[in-house]
């Protein structure tokens, strides 16, 4: 089963990869709240026929839904605002800090401290994002510091979905949860976008790649997979999304980066690895008072007891 779940992880990575080409074309019709919206319902109702037949659903599980969905909105606001001033590269590789932020969340939420190497990871990702986002030059981009905050609210959304999450059906929270991020979207957009140009082909090809296989089967593996593969090495395997992006939109958009702009994407790379590195280290370097046996990692309250 583990095996199993790293790829379908593995998979869900090259997916949302290849999304964020989808995500740019949206972003060259001004429209970021809409297309999210649309996106996340459309999600939704797509994956209520596979809510298994005599689901209940729990107050709790409400409550989380919406938590993870108010969660889940900002982060995808973020990140669809902020690609209308930045490089799909930019972006993705922002966005994949969120490994790195996710023990710092931890420690300040669970009393969980973070590992000296998390230390050394900000530190070099900090770097890398100052490289990537200003091509070395001091002039860093609008929509690199609004994907910087995206990532922070991605880190929670991880946190979220390893902790809470995987105490109930992965499709009907999937789905739950993708709805009130999609509505929260869709209010924000109805007030300030305009409407007339999701019409356009591109834009509903856009909307259809990104609602079926980025969302619906993407999302849904995730909230599957972290079920059986350790949040360390689910935020490793997720972490490859951002080279897969850079990847689709060299061969679909033609962009390309500076020899500087790629050192910040190797530098964010190697960061999110140094990350995760801690579970390598030998379980006594790792007992530094009451933190679990694996680090950092957010752990499912269903193996809590």
């Amino acid at each position: 089963m583990r095996l199993k779940a790293d790829l379908l992880l593995f998979m869900v990575a090259i997916i949302w990869g290849s999304a964020f080409v989808a995500q740019d074309i949206a972003g060259q019709y001004g429209v970021a709240y809409l297309y999210n919206g649309i996106c996340f319902v459309l999600a939704s109702l797509i994956l209520i026929p596979f809510i298994p037949r005599g689901s209940h659903i729990s107050k709790s599980q409400y409550l989380w839904m919406a938590a993870a969905g108010g969660i889940l909105f900002v982060a995808t606001a973020a990140q669809q605002v902020g690609l209308l001033y930045t490089k799909v590269a930019n972006a993705s590789f922002i966005t994949s800090l969120y490994c790195v932020f996710t023990p710092f969340l931890l420690w300040f939420w669970f009393r969980e401290r973070p590992h000296r190497l998390d230390m050394v990871a900000i530190v070099t990702a900090s770097i890398g994002a100052y490289f990537l986002s200003t091509g070395g030059e001091f002039d860093v981009q609008k929509g690199d510091v609004i994907e910087l905050l995206g990532a922070i609210f991605w880190a929670w959304h991880f946190v979220v979905l390893g902790k809470f999450a995987s105490r109930f059906d992965s499709i009907s929270f999937a789905a739950g949860h993708f709805f009130v991020c999609g509505l929260l979207n869709l209010l924000v957009g109805l007030f300030v976008e305009d409407a007339h140009v999701l019409t356009a082909w591109p834009m509903l090809g856009s909307i259809a790649y990104r609602a079926t296989l980025s969302i619906g089967i993407g999302y849904t593996l995730q909230v599957w997979g972290q079920k059986y593969t350790p949040p360390s090495d689910a935020a490793l395997i997720l972490g490859l999304e951002a080279v897969f992006a850079v990847a689709a939109a060299y061969l679909a958009l033609s962009q390309n980066l500076l020899f500087v702009q790629i050192c910040g994407c190797a530098l964010i790379f190697i960061a999110v690895i140094v990350s995760q590195l801690k579970v390598t280290v030998a379980p006594k370097a790792m007992s530094l008072g009451p933190i679990n046996n694996a680090g950092l990692q957010p752990v499912s309250l269903e193996n809590q007891g």
